[in-house]
């Protein structure tokens, strides 16, 4: 049986029973927290490195020769140098589809709360303006009927056929859009064909060098003025900045994001300053994936990754 060592627990959030891992391994040990420097010293006797955000380096995996799999406990892989970890024999696996529920659900809520202009209304009655009015309600930001729009999704993985569906849900008429790079091989429309009639776009794409800032300034400028925005994908897919100006200008109906280019945005971000405007605008600290359901999914399936890995041994 493997010796494993999880470096950053922590980022599993409370309350998540590790057992499912446990009973795949000899002895499993456990770090809250681990710099990378930490982490070779940690893993020096480790047959299995089970790790989110920790970066495993080639410096690092070169000392480390027990080492043998490296979980990761999320779907992206870029804390890990791959091709370090394929010269050293170090399988690596990582974890997928674990809270499709849960994004999606979030991803509703940004669509849900910008369409009814919550943060708006919110500040209002923050602000007393309902209790000094003169009219039952407050009507001043007009709202928007989800039933029969036109709702954009780039990205029709298991999360976006989710997020489609439960969408298709409100009346709303969905269209993906052909994936950014590929668009003279995909039978789907492009997305500049769709930017036009699109009454709300939503992003569940990778960043890539065809993704990034793919909702820029131009794009911006050609859609509907009153387009809801949202990104539960990463940040930098859209152009922050640009769609901040034309929420501020009114050439954007509402935006709301999941996930910023740096986090944790320790150096602040334009869009976090905005918070405080009159503006509809929703953001969100990167917790599209935390209900309690998904966390301990990604324990699931990463005890299904060792057995699976020991299995073919």
């Amino acid at each position: 049986m493997p010796n494993a060592v999880i470096l950053d627990a922590e980022s599993l959030g409370p309350e998540i029973n590790l057992t499912a891992i446990k009973e795949t391994v000899s002895y499993l040990e456990v770090f809250e927290q681990s710099t990378t420097q930490q982490a070779r010293e940690r893993l020096a006797d480790a047959d299995i490195a089970i790790v989110n955000k920790v970066v495993l380096d080639a410096e690092t995996l070169q000392q480390l020769p027990k080492l043998q799999l490296i979980c990761v406990l999320a779907t992206g892989l870029n804390n890990i140098d791959l091709e370090a970890a394929k010269e050293r024999n170090i399988e690596v696996k990582n974890v997928a589809a674990y809270g499709t529920a849960s994004v999606s659900q979030h991803t509703l809520m940004l669509m849900l709360a910008l369409a009814n202009r919550l943060p708006l209304y919110q500040g209002d009655v923050a602000a007393g303006e309902w209790q000094r009015s003169a009219f039952f309600c407050l009507q001043d930001y007009p709202t928007l009927q989800l039933s029969g729009k036109q709702l954009v999704m780039v990205g029709q993985g298991e999360l976006g056929s989710e997020v489609a569906r439960l969408a298709e849900a409100f009346g709303m008429h969905v269209t993906f859009a052909a994936r950014p790079g590929n668009e003279a091989n995909d039978k789907r429309p492009a997305l500049d064909e769709l930017l036009l009639e699109a009454d709300v776009i939503s992003l569940h794409c990778p960043l890539s060098d065809a993704t990034k800032h793919l909702i820029n300034r131009e794009r911006l400028a050609r859609a509907k003025n009153s387009m809801l925005l949202i990104n539960c994908a990463r940040g930098g897919v859209i152009d922050e900045v640009a769609a901040l100006e034309a929420l501020r200008t009114g050439g954007l109906g509402g935006l709301g994001v999941d996930v910023l280019p740096a986090e944790p945005p320790k150096e602040g971000h334009p869009l976090l300053d905005a918070l405080s405007e009159p503006l509809n605008l929703i953001v969100t600290p990167h917790n599209a994936w935390i209900t309690p359901e998904a966390r301990q999914n990604i324990v699931s399936l990463t005890a299904k990754n060792i057995l699976e890995w020991k299995n073919a041994k």
